[in-house]
């Protein structure tokens, strides 16, 4: 099996809710040379998107949500200890989805990356409100605030987010980065944020260079 056969099984398996066969086909990656940036790329995350788009379409609901972030869940745990740091990048993160969002796939993939890049992460966990935000923004100073959305009715509160910053004083203290399946490059311009993230190994990579700044 090429490589690319076998990233599309970890995709598929996910998408079908098999933990066997992803948990099977990760290993087999490992094992055949696959780095583990690239079994996210394009095994995990390619999977996050398309379970983002199905539960969009009312075609999957909750509960097929959260067996996809467990089987995801399963298959990061084998990954962690391939996962190395090749940078000093330091910094705090105040990471969350937004409000209406009960999703966590992908915000915690960027979790996990994150913390072994060196960041120090404070997850806010699903449907965190502006409210929520902005305090935690105000009482822990971070250099990063991370706000992921799954769902299009979700992306009005990252909007909200975005304006309380300006209306509180604090939008100059942090750089703000957004991801997650309908945002797209022209939202993040539209509202004023510093990065968009097309993707979680996209978006550790733009915190990296903030860092690093």
């Amino acid at each position: 099996m090429t490589n690319e056969d076998i990233t599309k099984k970890i995709k598929e398996a996910i998408i079908d809710m098999d933990l066997k066969t992803a948990k099977n086909a990760c290993e087999n990656a490992l094992n055949q040379g696959i780095k583990p940036f690239d079994i996210i790329k394009d095994g995990i995350g390619s999977a996050v998107k398309i379970v983002g788009d199905l539960f969009e379409a009312k075609e999957y609901f909750l509960t097929e949500l959260i067996m996809s972030g467990e089987i995801i869940t399963e298959i990061m745990l084998i990954l962690k200890p391939y996962i190395k740091s090749d940078s000093k990048a330091k910094a705090k993160v105040i990471l969350g989805t937004a409000k209406g969002d009960m999703h966590d796939i992908g915000k915690n993939i960027v979790r996990n990356f994150m913390q072994a890049e060196g960041f120090e992460v404070i997850d806010l966990g699903i449907d965190v409100s502006t409210d929520k935000f902005i305090e935690m923004v105000r009482m822990e100073k971070p250099e990063i605030l991370a706000i992921s959305a799954l769902i299009s009715a979700s992306m009005l509160e990252v909007k909200n987010v975005m304006k309380a910053l300006n209306k509180e004083g604090l939008r100059e203290t942090v750089k703000v980065i957004v991801g997650g399946a309908p945002v797209t490059q022209q939202f993040v311009d539209d509202i004023g944020a510093d990065g968009y993230a097309n993707d979680a190994i996209d978006g550790i990579n733009i915190c990296k260079r903030w860092a690093q700044e």
